[in-house]
């Protein structure tokens, strides 16, 4: 029977982190070498640097003119303007000409009259000692300290160094680092994947994140997962570089053998972290060189690098870690987390009236792509059971607040046309971004209620009247709202290329896998609606509690085979190459307060509804219609009583 890595104990991540410095304390060593000044941009200096030089190098004209003796200047005026020969008196000097005695100041060319002799001006204000001279030393006095230790070198400091006579400059090493992935199952990109493949990609995450650092990283290829290969790889590298990173192998699986590896080959500091995603941490040393094992899923992997590897990189770089700004937020929906970890919640981040509100996205620690999108992170500490929706938290920013702060936050139901958009945003509008979070057409229209959003997506049905989204608006609201219409799209039920269960309708979900969307999404409305007109009870469709939160996650799991048929868009069965049945018409409009029509942001927003760009990208989509696209309808409850 193969064995299996128990987690004995998990530790906080700053116990962790504490414990494992300790032990590199002893072992780990900055090591150092001299640079051309010229190449040293972000090195850490060792020990300050003092200039060789003066700058300037001497007295020093600071404006176009002449050098004068300013004793000769004396008494000028306009009433008595004094005349002054080249040679005798003065001497035309540029900007950063020297100026030695007897000359002791310096007068503006635009203050000079001509009196029609050459050689000769005419003043008629005097001339101050020192003025207009930059004397020499005034930037830099040789012997001055121009940087200190353990500094890192900005493009200014680069500057600074030539001027004061700095060609070359002794600075920390670039940590060396070795990355290797590991896995049976994994294959490189480029492969053409089986059932059962992963493409490799978070060595080349790692490597350019320990390049950000400054570190010079070798990813080296992918290792199956073999106990001897493993061991006979870390052993080498351990002698060769300055730090060593698995990658996959460290968790409780029967063929991960990385924790087995290190303990054979050195010491296992720490297995196991109390945070979530990215427990199977493992911080080991092998002959003196720090080994760390990240987990396989991408958003473990990076978590663990940020709080891991980036701390002992700067332990041998010499460098202090850069903190990344953090802000307060709302939270815009409630999230439940374990007493046991502190957990990293990725959000995007957008500014609505005077707050920053927090969306949550993704949570699983292969979400990748949830990544990608975040703003920041959420980090719910440890004994903590969560935060209630619109509470305050704090998010550690990984995008510029300026960028936050010129985005339009879009809370709602999703449609493909959202990507589109927020793709269009920059392209008409310079420096304005569009970020949408899908929790539903119910749940958007909450967060506009809570103010936490500019704009809710909606398609919501009206059983009664057969009208879209007015309604809920008059009963949610009691404020002046606006309906912004978005366009139409044909609902319907995706299957399998080639519909191999004969799939004709409503009906005969009661014979197939179904995949559904969440409370409160407009297509799970209409649905239920479409279930009550054929007397179809929900217990009846398998898969009906099997929740997706996009059309194309629902559109994903019919393609894989996980279901048999989802309702979505056209163009998600489009995009996905699924066969589609439609089953009616529906608009998918935007929601807003009146008084946010004037936003810039949403300004913008129309225009880009309006513009042919965007229509020629429905086209390509298919399914849609837009005539009425970027019409505006005032809505007004108190109207309606």
């Amino acid at each position: 029977m193969k064995k299996r890595n128990l987690y004995l104990k998990t530790i906080s991540v700053e116990e962790a982190l504490e414990k494992y410095k300790k032990v590199l304390e002893t072992v780990i060593e900055v090591k150092w070498e001299r640079i051309p000044v010229t190449e040293s941009l972000n090195r850490v200096t060792r020990s300050a640097v003092y200039a060789k030089y003066c700058s300037p190098l001497f007295n020093s004209a600071a404006m176009d003119g002449i050098a004068v003796v300013t004793q000769r200047t004396k008494g000028a005026s306009e009433v008595r303007p004094v005349e002054l020969t080249e040679g005798e008196d003065y001497q035309v000097v540029d900007t950063g000409d020297p100026v030695s005695p007897p000359y002791d100041g310096v007068i503006m060319a635009e203050d000079l009259l001509e009196t029609g002799k050459e050689g000769q001006v005419r003043i008629v204000e005097a001339a101050a000692p020192w003025q207009h001279i930059r004397p020499i030393g005034e930037d830099i006095v040789a012997g001055e300290m121009i940087l200190p230790g353990h500094h890192k070198i900005r493009a200014i400091d680069v500057g600074v160094l030539l001027s004061a006579g700095i060609t070359e400059i002794e600075v920390a090493v670039q940590p060396s680092v070795a990355i290797f992935p590991t896995g049976t199952e994994i294959i490189e990109p480029g492969e053409t994947p089986v059932e059962g493949s992963i493409i490799e990609s978070n060595s080349r995450m790692f490597e350019n994140l320990a390049r950000e650092q400054g570190a010079r990283a070798k990813r080296f290829p992918v290792i199956p997962d073999d106990y001897e290969k493993i061991r006979r790889a870390v052993k080498e590298a351990a002698q060769k570089y300055d730090l060593v990173i698995i990658n996959a192998g460290s968790s409780a699986g029967t063929e991960d053998y990385t924790v087995h590896v290190l303990r054979e080959l050195g010491e296992v500091v720490v297995h196991g972290v109390a945070i979530k995603p990215g427990k199977p941490v493992i911080l080991a040393v092998v002959d003196d060189c720090p080994v760390i094992g990240l987990p396989g899923y991408p958003v473990s992997a990076y978590i663990g690098f940020e709080n891991f590897v980036i701390p002992v990189l700067s332990m041998l770089g010499d460098f202090t870690c850069r903190k990344n700004p953090v802000v307060d937020a709302v939270i815009s929906k409630r999230l439940v987390s374990s007493l046991k970890h502190r957990e990293y919640i990725r959000v995007k981040v957008g500014k609505v009236g005077e707050k920053l509100v927090a969306a949550p996205l993704a949570r699983g620690a292969g979400a990748a792509m949830s990544m990608v999108r975040a703003d920041g992170f959420c980090v719910i500490p440890q004994n903590s059971e969560g935060v209630e929706a619109s509470e305050t938290v704090s998010v550690e920013l990984y995008r510029d607040i300026q960028e936050i702060e010129n985005t339009l936050v879009v809370i709602g139901s999703h449609d493909l046309i959202l990507d589109v958009m927020a793709d269009l945003m920059p392209e008409v509008s310079r420096g304005m971004y569009l970020s949408s979070t899908h929790v539903g057409s119910m749940g958007g229209l909450m967060a506009l209620k809570r103010r936490e959003a500019h704009i809710a997506p909606v398609h919501l049905l009206d059983e009664d009247t057969g009208v879209y989204n007015q309604s809920y608006l008059k009963r949610i609201f009691k404020e002046p709202m606006a309906l912004i219409r978005g366009v139409g799209r044909v609902q319907g039920l995706m299957v399998k290329k080639g519909n191999p269960m004969g799939i004709c309708g409503i009906e005969d979900l009661k014979r197939c896998r179904y995949v559904n969307r969440q409370r409160g999404a407009g297509t799970r409305i209409l649905l239920d609606y479409l279930l009550k007109k054929e007397q179809i009870s929900p217990e009846e469709i398998s898969g009906y509690d099997c929740e997706a939160t996009t059309h194309m996650a629902v559109a994903a799991q019919v393609a894989s085979g996980g279901a048999d048929a989802g309702m979505g868009v056209f163009s998600a069965a489009k995009a996905m190459g699924l066969d589609f049945l439609p089953v009616g018409d529906e608009s998918y409009d935007f929601a807003l307060y009146q008084e946010d029509l004037e936003l810039p942001l949403v300004k913008c927003f129309l225009q880009i509804l309006k513009s042919e760009r965007f229509h020629e990208k429905l086209r390509e989509l298919g399914g849609y219609s837009w005539e009425e696209a970027g019409q505006i309808v005032r809505i007004d409850s108190r109207s309606m009583k």
